[in-house]
């Protein structure tokens, strides 16, 4: 393996490598961390890329004394403070023992480790001492006897680059961090697209491009998660980028919790581009001797378009932030109750249900809400985690040997963060709530939050459903979040500026708790559907449902966008009835089941009420997902279309060997008299022959990675295909 990070004694810069990209910057004469560059591979020394002049209105450190040639201001920083004559976007700002607002932050000390830094209490990216290498870079503010460590990690064969901050109080008076984002990068030309997800709730990660014109773009969460509105990723490209050619960037949050994305372009026709901790209701309070950790920012470099850089990502997500006995795994396919039955259903129906779930091949069952206290609707119940026995007709023990009686594993929902006012929990602890004392409480759902920054609050929870989870043999969970936070106050603390982080941490707390007390099971996170879909919530919880939108047409942008920066084996995606619950659209089982496949796989309805015709259909497209899982849940992902434009979407995935391809494709947009719709397929062994299975015709690769293949001509409202290729050697 080359060497990853290599440190210039004499030219004092700093360069990360990886197989295809460099980052380089360096300490100037005044101790302060300058970027140079970061792009595609690049060798030697990039300082002759700064340029120096008088700026007007532009203020220089002392230490210059009179070259006025020198100003934060218009040099690209490495970590931009507030109070040191920098007027663009800070990513630090610190708040002195004296109430100033300012940071003057040099250079200490470095270290060069083999292997990947860890993150105490937080998630991070993972490698071994052969994949990865660490560099940290000590800096220090002398006045306020502050210690901020910038971290880096390489991934060599990813296209890895991560990012943290770690920051401590050396000094003997409280200080407060109100603005600690964990990446900056300063680019010193260039005209690019900004890339963002917006959304909202059952319409998530809506991809989004536009010029990063003059002026700071803003986009982020307030609501105390990741959220429906905007997902913590970012990227950034030249204009002519495109999937397949052209430099682009990406920025990925590992973190479940408010975030601020900043691109902002100056006068002088420089990018800064931001990720991290949104500084909304944010003042970290620092006494003597205490650490602030913020989370990483994962980074990528692509000189090839938004395909490799996609593979980058969703490489480093499945091997390096996805953990457990589920990282590899093919995940079971499943039958939730929710759709079938909602709140009002029995043991005899879930028994039912199971016996349907098993004739058509799938491979568990999930009782969803309504199993435990008085849980009839969702105004009551939410905290008392005690199984409702008289609903299920005896012990959830018993019940569950019934389900693995039938060949079926069980799965169960639960809502741990979220408590309803009629509830036994809430009149015994109302304090346990976040809610501003004198005020009434903001309801979400008809339910509160619960104050997961205590610890009391976190382990009373934990123990009720341990409970639960000791019952029988459960082996999957299925984590909602139904609501924003929105009145920020916790009992048991002073310094209300710090309770949003505070509670994430609570989280994560929780969650590798029942992570490392149930090893066996399947954990998938959700949020009213997509609305904490991040690279945090995938360390602790291997999938994450989508959205609660589960109609196959919206469902190809959500997942388009959504598979910029995460991989099909993290997004879970169900078949459901028709006309949809969401927005009564009717398309066709095979349409739903394609799209539905293009992740984890699973059925939202009561099968009971489906035609003979129908439920053999479902049996042969289970069959279909199981013989293809390992080449959609590993292999190489390829975006075909764009769903926003063209009058169908198309993707594939193909095996890393290059041996076998299946192709995807959806009409959504029929035409009377239609011109042939040709899809150019990509990531075929150049020069070789594919057998198509599904029609039995062989294929030159480069015709159809040159020209493509037509899609036969269905008479079909939103017909769909799949095409499975297998090389001839």
């Amino acid at each position: 393996m080359p060497e990853m990070i290599v440190y210039d004694e004499n030219k004092k810069t700093f360069s990360l490598h990886t197989a295809r990209t460099t980052y380089q910057f360096m300490i100037d004469r005044f101790g302060v961390l300058l970027h140079l560059y970061y792009g595609p591979k690049a060798q030697g020394n990039m300082e002759f890329l700064l340029t120096y002049a008088d700026r007007g209105n532009s203020g220089n450190i002392y230490d210059a004394g009179n070259l006025r040639e020198y100003s934060y201001d218009q040099l690209p920083q490495e970590y931009p403070v507030s109070g040191m004559g920098d007027y663009r976007t800070p990513a630090f700002v610190l708040k002195n023992a004296d109430g100033s607002i300012a940071a003057d932050l040099r250079y200490r000390s470095h270290e060069i480790k083999k292997g990947k830094y860890g993150l105490s209490g937080l998630p991070a990216v993972y490698a071994d001492e052969a994949e990865a290498a660490s560099l940290s870079v000590e800096l220090y503010d002398e006045a306020a006897k502050i210690s901020v460590t910038l971290l880096y990690g390489v991934l060599y064969e990813n296209d890895i680059i991560t990012r943290s901050v770690i920051v401590k109080n050396e000094g003997e008076d409280r200080l407060y961090l109100n603005r600690t984002l964990s990446a900056n990068l300063d680019f010193v030309t260039g005209k690019y697209d900004l890339v963002t997800f917006y959304g909202r709730h059952a319409m998530e990660r809506k991809f989004q491009r536009e010029h990063a014109v003059h002026g700071a773009k803003v986009i982020g969460s307030r609501r105390g998660h990741s959220s429906h509105q905007y997902n913590p990723m970012m990227l950034l490209c030249e204009r002519t980028t495109t999937e397949r050619s052209g430099i682009c960037y990406s920025m990925q949050f590992v973190y479940s919790g408010g975030f601020t994305g900043v691109c902002e372009r100056d006068g002088y026709d420089q990018t800064r581009w931001q990720l991290g901790l949104s500084d909304e209701k944010f003042s970290y309070p620092l006494d003597a001797d205490e650490t602030f950790i913020a989370p990483e920012v994962i980074l990528s470099c692509s000189g090839e378009g938004f395909s490799l850089l996609s593979q980058n990502l969703h490489a480093c997500i499945r091997k390096h932030i996805v953990r457990g006995e589920y990282r590899d795994a093919i995940r079971p396919v499943l039958l939730n109750s929710w759709e079938a039955y909602y709140f009002s259903f029995t043991g005899e129906d879930l028994l039912s249900l199971a016996d349907q779930a098993k004739d058509l091949g799938m491979d568990m069952l999930v009782m969803d809400d309504g199993w435990f206290g008085a849980r009839d609707d969702d105004k009551r119940g939410l905290g008392d985690w005690v199984v409702n026995e008289k609903k299920l007709g005896g012990t959830l023990g018993g019940f569950i040997e019934k389900i693995n009686a039938k060949g079926l594993k069980f799965g169960i929902w639960i809502e741990p963060e979220m408590v309803n006012e009629d509830s036994g929990l809430y009149r015994a602890h109302p304090d346990w709530a976040l809610c501003i004392p004198g005020r009434k409480p903001i309801r979400g759902r008809s339910q509160l939050v619960l104050d997961f920054s205590r610890k009391e609050v976190r382990d009373h929870i934990f123990s009720m459903i341990c409970e639960v989870l000791d019952a029988g043999n459960i082996e999957y969970v299925k984590w909602d979040y139904n609501r924003s936070i929105a009145d920020v106050y916790s009992h048991d603390t002073e310094d209300q500026g710090r309770v949003l982080y505070d509670y994430i941490l609570g989280l994560y707390e929780f969650l590798e708790k029942m992570r490392t007390r149930y090893p066996h099971i399947l954990i998938e996170g959700c949020a009213g559907g997509g609305g904490r879909f991040d690279a945090g919530m995938l360390y602790y919880t291997p999938q994450i449902w989508t959205s609660d939108n589960t109609d196959a047409i919206d469902r190809l942008r959500i997942q388009y966008g959504t598979s910029f920066g995460y991989p099909l084996s993290a997004m879970g995606a169900h078949v459901s009835a028709v006309p949809n619950e969401m927005n009564a659209r009717i398309t066709p089982l095979r349409t739903r089941s394609i799209v539905a496949m293009a992740g984890t796989y699973g059925y939202e309805m009561d099968p009971k009420k489906l035609s003979e015709e129908e439920r053999d259909e479902i049996r042969r497209e289970v069959a279909t997902f199981k013989k293809y899982a390992p080449l959609i849940h590993n292999g190489t992902y390829y975006r075909l279309s764009d769903p926003f434009s063209d009058d169908y979407t198309a993707w594939m995935v193909v095996s890393e060997d290059k041996t076998e391809a299946l192709l995807s494709a959806v009409i959504t947009n029929a035409r009377c008299n239609p011109l042939p719709h040709y899809v150019r397929l990509a990531g075929l062994r150049e020069h070789a022959l594919y057998h198509n299975e599904s029609v039995g015709e062989d294929y030159a690769s480069d015709a159809l990675m040159t020209v493509g293949i037509p899609l036969p001509n269905i008479m079909n409202q939103y017909a769909a295909y799949q095409f499975y290729f297998k090389i001839k050697e």
